[in-house]
């Protein structure tokens, strides 16, 4: 009953009104490079993930939400403005691009509806000195990577605290004293307990499993008779489960668990490299393609959603969503209203309901993706190079280079995308066409910064 009366109140009310009196927590685990099926909750079986195994079994289970991008920077970049890649001011992975001073970040919008928001693990939406930094865009607190770059080894000699230098003495010279995600989830918690007594957002985008597969020592996989590589993928896995598992049990310890709504997620598909093979484990389950392409394997991730007393336990909900919704949801959550001009939508009916599906949600038509890459020589993004995708309804189309034909896929019959029958229809070929004339801006000059990384 609880249930039909928010959706009742979603449905005529403005977002003041939508949620209980008290403000929810907002807690958002990211991984990296995580592919769908990664983990338990969603068909692995080889990698122990028992701590999402029981965040699924507590809550919803997504299985047709997509990432910003097909890779890591614009994906983060959607998910902070609520605009997908055809607007956002990060549209690839440059290391060089912050967001603008005028962009407006989940966290800005919460910060005014009164919440404190943290930021731990890998920014990468603008480097120190940028207009991007995360203190600049709305976060209390950041503690972690701010390039991209950086954040590829996990024995690092300096971390960022807020927009200063936080040195790590234990890694100096190369070595392995002070492994960064360890040093970030404990950062996590301590935000968690210090502000326990008003709303907050936690944005714990860790590294794992992403860039070079460091462990420590103390792994589970060792016995396997699998390459090391594969082993230490698989131990970070696992390692992020673990800090998931810290997390929220934290949140019960505290007796903040009933007043947070919990988001896992991944920012993109999985990728073969590093001596990691994404067969091996199934890493994007039965979807095509993976990392840096937009093809389900690329864009389609996990998506949990845990809120004891409101979000349906151990229900599986098949309604598309994608990170743009995620900065409407979360204003939502809180009795504030999104930005104007955005892309998302609130998923918050969806959310509350399980199955059920919002007026805005039922209306929309079109997900759109582009993938760029970036000159760095001189300095610009190959937008000659982009390739698009766009889904509408059940149907997938794909651009593979700019100039050549779309390919389409029905998602409901061929979730693999292994039977292109644009020729078969030429109607929904033409209407996706005419929706990609409307679907993008091209990014503002100023978008491309000087920014570089320095050790």
């Amino acid at each position: 009953m609880w249930l039909l009366a928010a959706l009742l109140l979603l449905s005529s009310s403005p977002p003041s009104t939508a949620v209980q009196a008290r403000k929810p927590n907002i807690v958002f685990i990211l991984a990296d490079d995580l592919g769908y099926g990664d983990i338990g909750p969603y068909g692995q079986r080889h990698i122990l993930t028992p701590n999402l195994d029981r965040l699924a079994a507590e809550g919803t289970r997504f299985t047709q939400a997509y990432a910003g991008a097909a890779v890591c920077a614009p994906s983060r970049s959607v998910l902070m403005t609520g605009m997908h890649t055809g607007h956002t001011a990060v549209r690839a992975n440059a290391g060089t691009i912050p967001l603008r001073a005028d962009d407006v970040t989940v966290a800005d919008v919460l910060k005014r509806a009164g919440y404190i928001s943290g930021g731990f693990g890998k920014w990468g939406l603008g480097d120190a000195g940028s207009a991007g930094v995360p203190t600049r865009h709305g976060f209390r607190e950041f503690f972690g990577y701010l390039h991209q770059i950086h954040a590829h080894t996990y024995y690092p000699e300096f971390l960022w605290l807020n927009e200063g230098k936080f040195p790590l003495p234990g890694n100096v010279n190369g070595a392995r004293a002070e492994y960064s995600a360890e040093l970030i989830a404990e950062r996590s918690l301590r935000f968690i307990r210090e502000h326990r007594d008003q709303p907050f957002f936690l944005y714990a985008a860790f590294t794992l499993p992403h860039g070079r597969f460091e462990v420590p020592d103390d792994e589970p996989y060792g016995s396997r008779d699998w390459p090391q590589p594969e082993k230490n993928f698989a131990s970070m896995v696992t390692r992020l489960d673990g800090y998931v598992g810290r997390i929220m049990a934290l949140l019960a310890e505290l007796k903040l668990d009933r007043d947070t709504i919990v988001f896992f997620s991944s920012d993109n598909g999985g990728v073969s490299g590093e001596g990691h093979d994404v067969t091996r484990f199934r890493s994007n389950g039965p979807f095509r393609g993976e990392k840096a392409t937009l093809y389900e394997g690329g864009i389609r991730v996990p998506m949990i959603v845990r809120w004891p007393g409101h979000v349906a336990e151990n229900t599986t909900s098949e309604i598309p969503w994608a990170f743009w919704d995620f900065l409407p949801t979360a204003a939502a959550l809180a009795g504030t209203r999104a930005p104007d001009g955005i892309d998302g939508i609130s998923m918050l009916p969806a959310i509350l309901g399980g199955k059920a599906v919002g007026r805005e949600q039922s209306a929309r038509e079109f997900f759109y993706w582009e993938h760029q890459t970036f000159d760095r020589q001189k300095s610009v993004l190959r937008e000659a190079a982009m390739i698009q995708a766009v889904r509408m309804r059940d149907w997938k189309a794909v651009r593979p280079k700019q100039g050549a034909p779309l390919e389409l896929y029905d998602l409901a019959r061929d979730v693999g995308e292994t039977s292109d029958v644009a020729a078969a229809h030429p109607d929904v070929v033409a209407k996706i066409e005419a929706y990609l004339k409307t679907a993008r801006t091209p990014p503002r000059p100023h978008d491309t910064g000087s920014f570089e990384y320095k050790r």
